[in-house]
């Protein structure tokens, strides 16, 4: 792991495992998410901002919107580097973007996310501008994903599956781990889409799903759009929404 002289960039490398992959041999979605949310918490830890740390102080980074563009899924027995950056912050949100790239330099993933700062205790949301234990900057640079942004749901939503949220699904926080979700998404669909090439993601969070709520998933299939909408709710309201798009 190193950071690149601007102080920004920080790099990871990892080989992608057996238990990583999914039948066909390709990064999970949820393991994706995965690999760039601990990409973006250890960008924080090795800046002295631990988890621990952030909440001593009455912090708390939640992640709220991703959007991932894939060039070509990783694959089983890969060797990628993972790279991130924060960018210029927007006025409620924390943004951050991601590239991962083969062990030959070939680009594989584009995306971005961004985060809210929340008090943990309270919840309530902090603007990045009152965050004083961290430095926001201005970099920008160009992306070819999808922004991460509002999802517009259809109205001829279906039901296609509903499970059941268990322990297996909760982090140390005892909330459910954020790339769960992929999961989630991935296996609500017909088993016709996870044979199809996946083009973009995007992957919104309204409110947590808890420990022994049923999650309904809801979809559109859209066909000539080669897209496929999704909405996940609680007794309490909607949980996740996303959309995905296919070669």
């Amino acid at each position: 792991m190193w950071f690149d002289d601007d102080k920004i960039t920080f790099h990871d490398q990892m080989t992608i495992y057996f238990s990583q992959a999914n039948k066909n041999k390709a990064l999970a979605l949820q393991e994706l998410l995965r690999i760039t949310s601990d990409a973006a918490v250890e960008d924080y830890r090795q800046q002295g901002l631990s988890r621990e740390f952030l909440f001593e102080h009455d912090y708390a980074i939640l992640v709220s919107r991703v959007a991932f563009h894939f060039h070509r899924m990783p694959l089983e027995n890969e060797r990628i580097e993972v790279t991130t950056w924060e960018e210029k912050p927007e006025p409620f949100q924390l943004k951050r973007a991601y590239e991962i790239t083969s062990d030959s330099g070939e680009r594989l993933v584009s995306g971005l996310s961004t985060w809210l700062l929340v008090n943990p205790h309270t919840r309530k949301i902090i603007p990045p501008k009152e965050f004083t234990l961290h430095q926001s900057n201005d970099y920008e640079k160009q992306k070819d994903c999808m922004k991460p942004g509002k999802i517009v749901l259809p109205k001829d939503m279906q039901k296609i599956d509903e499970r059941i949220v268990r322990y297996s699904d909760l982090d140390s926080n005892g909330h459910t781990t954020n790339s769960r979700y992929g999961a989630f998404v991935v296996d609500a669909l017909p088993a016709e889409y996870n044979e199809k090439e996946l083009v973009d993601f995007r992957l919104n969070y309204s409110r947590e799903a808890l420990l022994g709520e049923t999650l309904t998933m809801y979809a559109s299939f859209d066909d000539t759009n080669k897209k496929v909408s999704m909405v996940g709710k609680t007794q309490n309201g909607s949980s996740f929404e996303s959309e995905l798009y296919y070669r």
